[in-house]
């Protein structure tokens, strides 16, 4: 894994506002940089977004295109694998939903990622649909860092952020499961933050 921010700090496991961590976490107002390999030089002119759902059923938009689509404003929670929690972020990016509107999705029932840098990660189709995650381009109302997945990444924030691919170029959705990068190096398969699912033994 590549660098580690320090500056995250040991805080209660309630927030003044009563919000209820998961169980291990701590919160940190800093935004940790936690990164699987060096962070990819993108630029917004030369990023696309590639969506695959089975033969014929490919939709891909320029970073024009993208930014054209409805935009939604999530504000949420994220929880690192490491420990680290951050409440009540604010994004902005465009809904998964959004993207697959009007789109073929056939018997999938899972989705890779894939990103610029040749990361990638795997979740059940129904943990990227129904409002749970957007692809992102904004956080606290400025352009994404690229230390952070900029030009954009995916937001899943009910799992460990680890799911939350930076760099994202593609989602392929599949029949099966294909577990991903840090899935198939002994991190849990799916990386509930509430069930402590950090490796694949927990």
């Amino acid at each position: 894994m590549g660098a580690f921010s320090p500056g995250f700090h040991r805080r209660r496991q309630e927030d003044e506002t009563g919000v209820r961590l998961p169980p291990g976490q701590y919160l940190t107002r800093d935004f940790p940089v936690l990164s699987a390999g060096p962070t990819p030089p993108i630029e917004r002119d030369s990023w696309s977004l590639t969506l695959e759902a089975g033969p014929g059923e490919r939709r891909t938009w320029t970073w024009q295109e993208f930014m054209g689509l409805p935009q939604e404003e999530p504000t949420v929670d994220i929880h690192c694998v490491t420990r680290w929690s951050k409440l009540h972020t604010t994004w902005r990016g465009v809904s998964v939903d959004t993207l697959l509107d009007g789109l073929d999705t056939g018997a999938a029932e899972y989705a890779v990622a894939y990103c610029y840098g040749g990361y990638t990660t795997n979740v059940p189709l129904e943990d990227i649909t129904g409002g749970k995650a957007w692809i992102a381009h904004t956080f606290d109302g400025y352009p994404l860092a690229p230390e952070h997945g900029g030009p954009a990444r995916l937001l899943v924030p009910h799992l460990y952020f680890w799911k939350s691919a930076k760099w994202i170029q593609g989602l392929r959705l599949l029949v099966h499961d294909e577990p991903g990068f840090w899935e198939t190096a002994g991190y849990h398969n799916y990386g509930d933050p509430w069930r402590e699912q950090r490796y694949s033994w927990d």
